[in-house]
């Protein structure tokens, strides 16, 4: 076959990518079924609404203090040995939230799934950018990105729908998908390049810089992401107007995610993570400016911040990956998604306290001007290391 032959033949018909998106659909399943539940749960079993964040708030502190040691795992233990540990940790203890909806109960539990899911989804953006040749890697990342994305558009409301309708016994099996992925591990790591180990030292902290910026880049993405998965719902509780908004989010999200892909493996990321932030500046403002101007405008923003939200979710990838060098990937890969989770948690709970204070409106509309200022930024982190 040659090359040109090579570069047009689907990834989705390689074994190992097939193995991977099932992998990663499964394990985001788990966490997307639970994101929104728990809570949910945890406030019909007595907790006071102002405590059912707690759930949430813990899985993901351990998530990020896992990720922070998976490189070190992977370099002792291996990949294949530390992701289905992950698997295990994520999917094993789910069935155990149907025995109880107290929030201590709750919390420890998630706080043992954080272990998982911080692994998973380490080790997966590294076997993503693994699974494919490197100047096909943006359009595997797209793939990787598509198969988390398609379980948070289900996952989420069904999880939801599930308790609320009294049925959070199915909701805690269902949440043990993660076990079904160690089925396709074999597959996963027989096909898939062996992954470089990550340094120590002064390389392994070499690599923590490079990616910086990139990563810096995607907390403040994932920092009005939460801002706006949040509180969106609040300001407008009456209606379908939320729900729809979220829903052209979640779906422009997870095209964006999938196709700039292609795209950059074609293009490169210099221009294409600045333009990335700069339409999420402008989806962010026109989001501010839509909950006064009306819905048509409020929908029209939420999509096309969505594109900003998917792109730079893999262009950042790549980019942190590129600077990284392959040796410092796990490093990058870390590094990437505690910025993600840290990005989320801290949109989701700052932009709450500067809105009781300025209104959403403005908040959004600040938010706008972080993502405009920060433009330099991503010049400087899609710019490759000499």
């Amino acid at each position: 076959m040659d090359g040109g032959s090579a570069v047009r033949t689907s990834l989705l018909r390689q074994p190992a990518m097939q193995a991977l998106l099932a992998v990663t659909a499964l394990g985001f399943a788990s966490y997307c079924l639970t994101l929104a539940s728990l809570p949910t749960y945890a406030v019909e079993g007595g907790a006071a609404e102002a405590t059912a964040g707690v759930v949430t708030a813990v899985f993901l502190c351990v998530t990020v203090a896992a990720q922070a040691v998976v490189p070190v795992l992977t370099t002792r233990y291996g990949s294949g040995p530390v992701l289905a540990v992950g698997l295990l940790a994520l999917g094993l203890p789910s069935p155990l939230y149907a025995l109880g909806d107290g929030l201590v109960w709750l919390s420890a539990l998630s706080a043992v799934r954080g272990i998982g899911f911080g692994i998973i989804t380490v080790l997966g953006a590294l076997l993503a950018a693994a699974v494919a040749p490197v100047e096909r890697r943006g359009e595997s990342i797209g793939l990787y990105g598509l198969a988390i994305a398609v379980p948070n558009l289900v996952a989420v409301p069904a999880g939801v729908a599930l308790v609320l309708a009294g049925h959070a016994t199915w909701l805690a099996w269902l949440a043990a998908s993660p076990l079904l992925g160690l089925f396709f591990l074999p597959a996963l790591l027989r096909t898939t390049a062996p992954v470089a180990p990550s340094p120590g030292g002064g390389a392994g902290r070499r690599a923590v810089v490079a990616s910086l910026p990139p990563s810096v880049v995607l907390l403040l993405v994932t920092l009005a992401g939460g801002g706006v998965v949040t509180f969106l719902p609040i300001e407008r509780p009456d209606g379908a107007i939320a729900t729809v908004a979220l829903l052209l989010l979640g779906v422009t999200t997870a095209l964006a995610r999938w196709r700039v892909g292609v795209l950059a493996d074609r293009v490169g990321t210099r221009l294409l993570l600045p333009a990335g932030l700069a339409v999420g500046a402008a989806g962010m403002a026109l989001l501010g400016a839509g909950l006064s101007w009306g819905d048509a405008w409020l929908l029209g923003a939420a999509a096309l911040f969505g594109v900003c939200y998917g792109s730079v979710q893999n262009l950042s990838l790549l980019t942190a990956f590129a600077r990284a060098g392959e040796g410092g990937a796990t490093a990058a890969s870390a590094m990437w998604n505690a910025s993600f989770d840290i990005g989320t948690a801290v949109g989701a709970l700052a932009l709450g306290w500067v809105a009781g204070g300025l209104g959403l409106s403005w908040t959004y509309v600040l938010v706008a001007g972080l993502l405009a200022v920060s433009l330099p930024l991503a010049v400087q982190a899609a710019r490759p290391l000499d």
